[in-house]
């Protein structure tokens, strides 16, 4: 069987894309995004949906032309069916039912979360399964054990806030703007990351919790601003760089010990905190030490895209996995 050509939209929270695959390779990822959230110092799901409105139908013909491709050839239509924003989800959800009825071709519903993970096979490397994946962004940090693009088993995840949220958070109480978690990586780069130490979370298994952190950096910084108004900034360097480390040190505590468990030694890293500098060098240089093959995916694969969702449908079109007329965005889908 010739391979699929697939349009793929993602819309699960404030970028818009779509990415064009055909034979096996990505040939276009636009997106779109949002500057509007950045004076609420966070995503507004209201204003969130009415961007996508706005942006989806000059990206999807964006994504088409690039690729060099029309609406005839197309096999088949992808979306993000969740988890995510449900308004959001609805745009990029609706847009593609429509879209894939007027031309008569199959619907193709993905797990974002999923297709986070698979976004590996976008390019080379490309991990070989089983592999142990570490899922880290805005909303969601997971350890995922991948047998095979199908088969997924979370054996860990957050019991609060997320990676991405604990960055952002943090961020925030430190005056940086939105989002918070680049800035910080990029002013952490020159500061002491061990001057000031916070609490790394203590969870059983491998499960994780970054919400101790975001109330121990509160109470210190009113403590320390109480006897000295200037004390962020004349300290912000080593205060991003003592988070960072913080945040860093528990995700790679329970990835360590999840991989020596299950006698894994692919290790992979996905998710948009995966752009992260600090935790990418963190990463490398324990995987140096445990003898580990380590594969993250290039910078625009990392961020919310559409091509990692084309990717994931391409599996799904060959599994003859395809989503009725009557399917429904689901903002908290499950992975597993």
């Amino acid at each position: 069987m010739a391979y699929p050509i697939i349009l793929a939209i993602e819309s699960s929270c404030d970028d818009t894309s779509a990415a064009v695959l055909a034979g096996g390779q990505i040939r276009s990822n636009v997106v779109a995004t949002q500057r509007v959230h950045e004076q609420y110092g966070g995503v507004v799901p209201e204003l969130a949906s009415r961007a996508h409105q706005q942006h989806l139908i000059p990206v999807v013909q964006e994504a088409l032309r690039q690729a060099g491709v029309t609406k005839a050839e197309l096999d088949a239509v992808a979306f993000t069916q969740g988890p995510g924003l449900l308004g959001s989800l609805l745009v990029g959800s609706m847009f593609a039912k429509t879209f894939a009825l007027a031309l008569g071709k199959p619907l193709l519903a993905v797990n974002h979360m999923r297709a986070h993970i698979l976004a590996h096979f976008i390019n080379e490397p490309r991990p070989t399964f089983p592999f142990l994946c570490l899922t880290v962004s805005g909303g969601h940090t997971q350890l995922v054990v991948v047998k095979s693009p199908p088969d997924m088993q979370v054996v860990g995840q957050t019991i609060d806030d997320a990676a991405g949220e604990a960055f952002d958070k943090t961020a925030k109480l430190l005056g940086l703007p939105y989002p918070g978690g680049p800035h910080l990586d990029k002013l952490a780069s020159t500061g002491n990351p061990t001057r000031f130490p916070f609490p790394v979370g203590a969870m059983p298994g491998y499960d994780f919790s970054f919400s101790g952190l975001k109330t121990a950096v509160l109470y210190f910084l009113r403590q320390q601003t109480a006897k000295n108004p200037n004390f962020i900034q004349e300290n912000l360097p080593d205060l991003c760089a003592s988070i960072q480390h913080t945040i860093i040190q528990t995700l790679l505590r329970q990835l360590q010990r999840a991989a020596a468990d299950l006698g894994l030694t692919q290790i992979a890293l996905a998710g948009g905190v995966a752009a992260n500098s600090g935790l990418r060098a963190a990463l490398q240089n324990l995987a140096a030490e445990k003898g580990w093959a380590v594969f993250i995916p290039e910078f625009q694969y990392c961020t919310d895209n559409a091509a990692m969702v084309a990717m994931t449908a391409h599996f799904q079109f060959e599994a003859g996995d395809f989503a009725p007329q009557l399917v429904s965005p689901d903002p908290r889908l499950k992975l597993t």
